[in-house]
């Protein structure tokens, strides 16, 4: 059944709400609101009954893919299941009501869980600081950004223009190069999925101002030359930025800072239990070298005899990069998680994502192509290039796997594998529920055999079918008609 808009269920003079009559006199609203910015008309909200709100957006949910009924093996994405006690913590009337400019002695415990969560990155990424300010994890590589140039102006190497970026990076690194003033330089992978070393060096000068390296990469493995990597670029005079989307492929294993990063970003939104996806909300913590740290965004937050306090200037810092504090309610679920878990616990986190996403590829190798032949860690790519070649392309089976019941990985990320399918089944989910994915995979293969059609004309079962995206951004019809 099709759900129709909110606007074809309103019915003129019904409501959700009355409100009480005024036990006050009414005060006219034009003495409240300047003329121009008064309405000549009431604004044209659908009029619905409370009972009809309800079900018409919980209709509309149920039309949804999500956490709490599907599997969600997005990749470079971690969909994964996320505690309700850490919202119920993050919620708690104590820290929501605080107000952002009240004084410090006054906001003593959400100063604490802000600093002990730094704390707690400290120890994971190994860093000697972390500042909290970013608002998300492009945010946070800006900052990181931000830093470098910031210390190779006050080395007075304005000549240092160049970013090093790796083919499979995430779309943002370019961007981010680009915002802060240098020019990404694309550094290509070699058969292995790794950085190409001899490549490298012939890019590597005294114009290179950083490397921005994502590991695990985008194509879920580990590149073990990192700390090689990290040693040629500081030996030229140049920083290495790492990429934190995939940390929870490595947290509880290895450091980033002990192999040679100077600054990465790090993201709450996946790694550290607050829900992702949707456009937020977000944090991009930013753990920083010795070096850097003292051009760190403002404001720090310093721990003293006298309890916690804000620090709010600096002679070298770069400055603020958001508003007040930073994302407080996404720290205070990342801290709930982490004392959650203990040192033990995140260890055993990345240990599982890791063996979830090894067993999918064993079981999977065999019909799909799979560019990279070696263990992964978190993630993997497959290649439908196979399929492709009989008709049936990537964006076929992600339309096919929501018949079955089964929201599809990424496709066609990273783009330097062609028909690519992105698969990241996170440490959440059961073995049963891994299983019933790859029944579902190894069902569509065999119909691209002897029933194409069914996937080329899928999804059947769905509300809305295939739609033209194209057509969809270029007229884009953002409000009811009149």
């Amino acid at each position: 059944m099709t759900e129709p808009l909110i606007f074809e269920r309103s019915k003129s003079g019904r409501r959700a709400v009355r409100l009480p009559d005024l036990d006050v006199p009414a005060k006219p609203l034009d003495e409240l609101v300047p003329a121009a910015f008064l309405r000549k008309e009431p604004a044209a909200l659908p009029e619905v009954g409370e009972l009809d709100v309800v079900r018409h957006y919980t209709r509309l949910s149920q039309m949804n893919f999500g956490i709490d009924t599907h599997f969600y093996p997005l990749g470079s994405c971690t969909m994964k299941y996320n505690p309700r006690r850490n919202e119920a913590f993050a919620a708690n009337t104590r820290l929501t009501s605080l107000h952002p400019y009240q004084p410090d002695h006054t906001a003593q415990g959400a100063l604490e869980i802000l600093h002990a969560t730094s704390e707690f990155l400290k120890a994971i990424t190994g860093f000697p600081a972390v500042s909290l300010q970013p608002a998300a994890g492009a945010h946070g590589e800006l900052t990181c950004l931000m830093l470098f140039k910031a210390a190779l102006l006050d080395r007075g190497e304005t000549e240092r223009t160049e970013v090093l970026v790796p083919d499979s990076a995430h779309g943002t690194n370019p961007a981010t190069s680009v915002l802060c003033g240098f020019k990404p330089v694309e550094l290509r992978s070699n058969d292995r999925g790794d950085v190409d070393m001899e490549h490298f060096r012939s890019l590597l000068g005294p114009r290179t101002a950083a490397m921005m390296m994502t590991n695990p990469n985008t194509l879920g493995l580990f590149d073990g030359q990192v700390k090689e990597i990290a040693d040629a670029l500081h030996a030229e005079g140049a920083y290495l930025f790492l990429d934190g989307a995939n940390l929870n492929a490595i947290m509880g294993r290895t450091r980033p800072h002990d192999f040679g990063v100077d600054a990465m970003h790090i993201n709450l939104h996946k790694t550290f239990s607050t829900p992702h996806g949707g456009g937020g909300p977000g944090a991009g913590p930013v753990g920083i070298s010795a070096e850097l740290a003292p051009f760190a965004p403002l404001p720090w937050i310093e721990k003293g005899d006298e309890g916690f306090r804000l620090i709010h200037e600096a002679e070298k810092s770069i400055g603020r990069v958001r508003s007040f504090v930073g994302s407080t309610g996404v720290v205070a679920r990342a801290y709930a998680y982490i004392r959650t878990l203990g040192a033990s616990g995140i260890r055993r986190a990345s240990e599982v994502a890791v063996l979830n996403a090894n067993y999918l590829l064993a079981r999977l190798r065999d019909h799909f192509d799979l560019p990279h032949d070696r263990v992964c860690k978190h993630e993997f790519v497959l290649s439908a290039d196979r399929q492709a070649k009989k008709g049936v392309k990537g964006l076929d089976i992600a339309k096919r796997l929501l018949d079955l019941g089964q929201h599809p990985p990424t496709t066609y990320f990273p783009l330097i594998i062609h028909e690519a399918l992105m698969i990241e089944p996170t440490e959440t989910e059961s073995r049963e529920t891994l299983d019933e994915f790859v029944d579902a995979m190894i069902r569509i293969a065999e119909e691209v055999e002897t029933d194409p059609e069914v996937i080329l004309d899928a999804p059947r079962t769905m509300p809305v079918r295939r739609l033209d995206e194209v057509r969809a951004a270029r007229e884009q019809r953002l409000k009811h008609p009149e």
